[in-house]
Protein backbone atom coordinates (compact mmCIF):
# COMPACT_ATOMS: atom_id res chain seq x y z
CA UNK A 1 0.00 0.00 0.00
CA UNK A 2 0.88 3.90 -0.06
CA UNK A 3 0.47 6.76 1.81
CA UNK A 4 0.63 10.02 1.40
CA UNK A 5 -0.08 13.37 2.87
CA UNK A 6 -2.40 15.74 1.13
CA UNK A 7 -0.20 19.07 0.67
CA UNK A 8 -0.79 22.35 2.15
CA UNK A 9 -3.86 22.19 3.94
CA UNK A 10 -4.00 25.85 5.60
CA UNK A 11 -4.57 26.88 9.37
CA UNK A 12 -7.75 25.29 10.13
CA UNK A 13 -10.74 27.17 12.05
CA UNK A 14 -14.13 26.93 13.67
CA UNK A 15 -16.39 26.32 10.69
CA UNK A 16 -14.03 25.34 8.01
CA UNK A 17 -15.27 22.52 5.44
CA UNK A 18 -12.23 20.20 5.97
CA UNK A 19 -14.16 17.66 3.14
CA UNK A 20 -13.96 20.21 0.63
CA UNK A 21 -10.46 21.38 1.55
CA UNK A 22 -9.33 18.16 1.31
CA UNK A 23 -11.18 17.32 -1.83
CA UNK A 24 -9.57 20.55 -3.75
CA UNK A 25 -6.31 19.41 -2.67
CA UNK A 26 -5.97 15.21 -3.73
CA UNK A 27 -7.73 13.41 -6.17
CA UNK A 28 -9.17 10.56 -4.13
CA UNK A 29 -9.51 6.64 -5.86
CA UNK A 30 -12.86 4.68 -4.83
CA UNK A 31 -11.01 2.82 -2.17
CA UNK A 32 -9.02 4.93 -0.62
CA UNK A 33 -8.49 5.60 3.27
CA UNK A 34 -8.83 9.25 4.64
CA UNK A 35 -7.00 8.91 7.91
CA UNK A 36 -7.78 12.74 9.31
CA UNK A 37 -5.94 13.82 12.51
CA UNK A 38 -8.87 14.64 15.03
CA UNK A 39 -7.06 17.94 15.96
CA UNK A 40 -8.31 19.63 12.43
CA UNK A 41 -11.35 18.21 13.39
CA UNK A 42 -11.86 19.39 16.71
CA UNK A 43 -10.95 23.13 15.16
CA UNK A 44 -13.26 22.80 12.33
CA UNK A 45 -16.04 22.34 14.65
CA UNK A 46 -15.36 24.46 17.22
CA UNK A 47 -13.86 22.83 19.94
CA UNK A 48 -11.16 25.62 20.95
CA UNK A 49 -11.72 27.06 24.13
CA UNK A 50 -9.61 29.08 26.94
CA UNK A 51 -8.77 27.61 30.51
CA UNK A 52 -11.22 30.47 32.05
CA UNK A 53 -14.11 28.79 30.22
CA UNK A 54 -13.63 26.20 33.25
CA UNK A 55 -14.11 27.93 36.63
CA UNK A 56 -12.37 25.18 38.85
CA UNK A 57 -14.36 23.09 41.33
CA UNK A 58 -13.76 21.83 45.16
CA UNK A 59 -12.42 18.50 43.15
CA UNK A 60 -10.28 20.00 40.36
CA UNK A 61 -8.65 22.15 43.01
CA UNK A 62 -7.72 19.27 45.03
CA UNK A 63 -6.64 17.02 42.12
CA UNK A 64 -4.28 19.88 40.55
CA UNK A 65 -2.85 20.81 44.34
CA UNK A 66 -2.05 16.86 44.24
CA UNK A 67 -0.45 16.71 41.11
CA UNK A 68 1.71 19.86 41.44
CA UNK A 69 3.30 18.22 44.58
CA UNK A 70 3.70 14.95 42.39
CA UNK A 71 5.43 16.82 40.07
CA UNK A 72 7.31 19.70 41.74
CA UNK A 73 5.45 22.41 39.61
CA UNK A 74 2.51 24.69 39.77
CA UNK A 75 -0.78 23.01 38.03
CA UNK A 76 -3.42 24.70 36.92
CA UNK A 77 -6.78 23.97 38.17
CA UNK A 78 -8.89 25.16 35.30
CA UNK A 79 -7.14 22.37 33.12
CA UNK A 80 -8.23 19.71 35.63
CA UNK A 81 -11.63 20.66 35.64
CA UNK A 82 -11.74 21.03 31.54
CA UNK A 83 -10.80 17.07 31.76
CA UNK A 84 -13.73 16.26 34.64
CA UNK A 85 -16.41 17.76 32.43
CA UNK A 86 -14.54 16.41 29.32
CA UNK A 87 -14.70 12.66 31.23
CA UNK A 88 -16.83 10.26 31.89
CA UNK A 89 -14.86 8.57 34.44
CA UNK A 90 -11.29 9.67 36.23
CA UNK A 91 -9.68 6.47 36.51
CA UNK A 92 -6.47 7.42 38.00
CA UNK A 93 -6.07 10.88 39.42
CA UNK A 94 -2.62 10.02 40.29
CA UNK A 95 0.19 10.48 39.05
CA UNK A 96 -1.44 11.54 35.88
CA UNK A 97 -5.08 11.86 34.73
CA UNK A 98 -6.14 8.75 32.97
CA UNK A 99 -9.93 9.19 31.69
CA UNK A 100 -12.98 7.45 29.76
CA UNK A 101 -14.47 9.62 27.15
CA UNK A 102 -18.10 10.11 26.81
CA UNK A 103 -17.67 8.22 23.19
CA UNK A 104 -15.43 5.22 24.89
CA UNK A 105 -11.64 6.34 24.50
CA UNK A 106 -9.56 6.25 27.37
CA UNK A 107 -6.55 8.16 27.56
CA UNK A 108 -4.58 11.05 29.44
CA UNK A 109 -5.85 14.18 30.18
CA UNK A 110 -9.00 13.05 28.55
CA UNK A 111 -7.35 13.80 25.20
CA UNK A 112 -7.09 17.71 25.65
CA UNK A 113 -4.38 19.56 23.62
CA UNK A 114 -2.36 22.19 24.29
CA UNK A 115 -0.21 22.89 21.25
CA UNK A 116 -1.45 24.17 18.24
CA UNK A 117 -4.13 25.84 19.38
CA UNK A 118 -4.17 29.99 17.73
CA UNK A 119 -6.67 31.78 19.36
CA UNK A 120 -7.13 29.62 22.46
CA UNK A 121 -5.69 27.19 25.65
CA UNK A 122 -7.14 24.43 24.77
CA UNK A 123 -7.96 21.76 22.07
CA UNK A 124 -10.77 19.23 22.94
CA UNK A 125 -11.37 16.16 21.23
CA UNK A 126 -14.36 16.07 19.00
CA UNK A 127 -17.69 15.20 20.51
CA UNK A 128 -18.51 12.07 18.71
CA UNK A 129 -15.59 11.34 16.34
CA UNK A 130 -17.58 8.63 13.78
CA UNK A 131 -20.07 10.97 13.43
CA UNK A 132 -17.25 13.71 12.10
CA UNK A 133 -15.99 10.68 9.92
CA UNK A 134 -18.99 9.79 8.39
CA UNK A 135 -19.67 14.29 7.87
CA UNK A 136 -16.30 13.67 6.12
CA UNK A 137 -17.02 10.74 4.31
CA UNK A 138 -19.83 12.06 2.98
CA UNK A 139 -18.73 15.22 1.69
CA UNK A 140 -15.73 14.00 0.42
CA UNK A 141 -17.58 11.12 -1.56
CA UNK A 142 -15.13 8.65 -0.03
CA UNK A 143 -15.90 5.11 0.95
CA UNK A 144 -13.50 5.11 4.38
CA UNK A 145 -12.43 7.79 6.91
CA UNK A 146 -10.84 7.37 10.10
CA UNK A 147 -10.39 10.01 12.78
CA UNK A 148 -7.12 9.66 14.43
CA UNK A 149 -5.09 10.85 17.98
CA UNK A 150 -2.22 9.97 19.41
CA UNK A 151 -1.83 8.67 22.85
CA UNK A 152 0.90 6.68 24.85
CA UNK A 153 0.52 2.73 25.79
CA UNK A 154 0.52 0.66 28.63
CA UNK A 155 4.48 -1.21 29.16
CA UNK A 156 5.66 1.04 26.12
CA UNK A 157 7.40 3.82 26.23
CA UNK A 158 6.25 7.09 23.57
CA UNK A 159 2.79 7.64 21.68
CA UNK A 160 1.63 6.14 18.41
CA UNK A 161 -1.87 6.96 16.17
CA UNK A 162 -4.72 5.61 17.26
CA UNK A 163 -8.54 5.73 15.91
CA UNK A 164 -11.03 7.42 17.62
CA UNK A 165 -13.38 7.44 15.09
CA UNK A 166 -14.08 5.57 11.59
CA UNK A 167 -16.72 5.36 8.72
CA UNK A 168 -17.69 3.26 5.99
CA UNK A 169 -15.92 0.44 7.79
CA UNK A 170 -15.20 -2.30 10.27
CA UNK A 171 -12.79 -1.64 12.76
CA UNK A 172 -11.69 -4.40 12.92
CA UNK A 173 -11.49 -8.13 11.06
CA UNK A 174 -11.91 -11.39 12.51
CA UNK A 175 -9.34 -14.16 11.91
CA UNK A 176 -10.74 -16.59 14.12
CA UNK A 177 -11.89 -19.77 12.54
CA UNK A 178 -9.37 -18.99 9.72
CA UNK A 179 -6.40 -21.76 9.67
CA UNK A 180 -2.56 -20.84 10.42
CA UNK A 181 0.15 -22.14 7.78
CA UNK A 182 0.14 -25.57 9.83
CA UNK A 183 -3.53 -26.15 9.08
CA UNK A 184 -4.53 -25.15 12.70
CA UNK A 185 -8.12 -23.07 13.33
CA UNK A 186 -7.50 -19.49 15.08
CA UNK A 187 -9.42 -18.99 17.72
CA UNK A 188 -8.86 -15.31 19.25
CA UNK A 189 -6.94 -12.87 16.75
CA UNK A 190 -9.28 -10.28 15.32
CA UNK A 191 -6.76 -7.46 14.10
CA UNK A 192 -7.78 -4.15 15.12
CA UNK A 193 -7.41 -2.04 11.58
CA UNK A 194 -8.52 1.01 12.51
CA UNK A 195 -5.50 1.73 14.55
CA UNK A 196 -2.90 -0.06 12.07
CA UNK A 197 -4.22 2.40 9.89
CA UNK A 198 -4.32 5.30 12.06
CA UNK A 199 -0.62 4.04 13.46
CA UNK A 200 0.81 3.77 10.03
CA UNK A 201 -0.73 7.30 8.54
CA UNK A 202 0.80 9.00 11.73
CA UNK A 203 4.67 8.30 10.44
CA UNK A 204 3.51 10.12 7.54
CA UNK A 205 1.71 13.29 8.90
CA UNK A 206 4.26 13.67 11.74
CA UNK A 207 4.03 15.80 15.46
CA UNK A 208 5.00 19.05 16.32
CA UNK A 209 4.58 21.57 13.17
CA UNK A 210 4.57 19.41 10.43
CA UNK A 211 1.41 20.94 9.20
CA UNK A 212 0.13 17.30 7.68
CA UNK A 213 -2.96 16.57 9.69
CA UNK A 214 -4.48 14.49 6.46
CA UNK A 215 -3.23 11.07 5.27
CA UNK A 216 -4.79 9.07 2.21
CA UNK A 217 -3.81 5.39 2.51
CA UNK A 218 -3.90 3.90 -0.91
CA UNK A 219 -3.91 0.10 -2.53
CA UNK A 220 -5.11 -1.57 0.99
CA UNK A 221 -7.72 -3.94 1.10
CA UNK A 222 -9.84 -4.80 4.26
CA UNK A 223 -9.93 -8.75 2.65
CA UNK A 224 -12.00 -11.73 2.31
CA UNK A 225 -12.78 -11.35 6.67
CA UNK A 226 -15.45 -11.01 8.99
CA UNK A 227 -15.89 -7.51 10.20
CA UNK A 228 -16.78 -5.70 13.50
CA UNK A 229 -17.20 -2.14 15.25
CA UNK A 230 -15.92 -3.47 18.26
CA UNK A 231 -12.96 -1.27 18.91
CA UNK A 232 -13.26 0.45 22.40
CA UNK A 233 -13.38 -2.48 25.43
CA UNK A 234 -16.61 -2.35 27.57
CA UNK A 235 -15.85 -2.01 31.23
CA UNK A 236 -17.30 -5.12 32.62
CA UNK A 237 -14.98 -7.01 30.36
CA UNK A 238 -12.00 -4.60 30.86
CA UNK A 239 -9.82 -5.81 33.78
CA UNK A 240 -7.04 -3.35 33.68
CA UNK A 241 -9.33 -0.62 34.11
CA UNK A 242 -11.03 -2.45 36.99
CA UNK A 243 -7.73 -3.06 38.46
CA UNK A 244 -7.01 0.66 37.85
CA UNK A 245 -9.77 1.90 39.92
CA UNK A 246 -9.14 -0.10 42.78
CA UNK A 247 -5.29 0.77 42.58
CA UNK A 248 -3.72 3.80 44.85
CA UNK A 249 -0.54 5.90 44.04
CA UNK A 250 2.03 5.64 46.98
CA UNK A 251 4.39 8.26 45.42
Amino acid sequence: MELFAVPDLPEIRDGDDLAAMIDERVDLREDDVIVVASTVVSKAEGRVFDLDDFPASERAEAIADRLAEIAGEEKDPRFAQAVIEESTELITEAPFLLTATRFGHIGVNAGIDRSNVPGGDLLLLPERPSESAERIREGLGADRVVVSDTCGRPFRHGQRGVAIGWAGMPASRDWRGERDRDGREMGVTVQNVIDELASAANLVAGEGDGGTPVVVVRDWAFGDHDGSDNHFREPEGDFVRQALRQWTFDG
